[in-house]
């Protein structure tokens, strides 16, 4: 897993304390904890991945909802 691309959510600034995640050949993707970049990985096949943007996507769309009716 050496010859992955890590990115990082631009809106985490330059600080260490972050998620950062990799593509996968297989589509999947890679997980690790920038302050221990030779740490620990997860991986997630590209099924799963989908399931877990689309639980967010669906959470943030309940908050803003929320938010609206207000």
């Amino acid at each position: 897993m050496n010859h992955l691309v890590w990115r990082k959510s631009t809106s985490s600034g330059q600080g260490e304390n972050c998620v950062e995640v990799a593509s996968l050949p297989d589509g999947g993707r890679a997980v690790r904890d920038s302050k221990t970049l030779d740490g620990t990985r997860l991986t997630f096949p590209a099924r799963e991945w989908r399931v877990f943007l689309d639980g967010v996507k669906a959470e943030e769309s309940s908050e803003e909802t929320q938010t609206s009716r207000r």
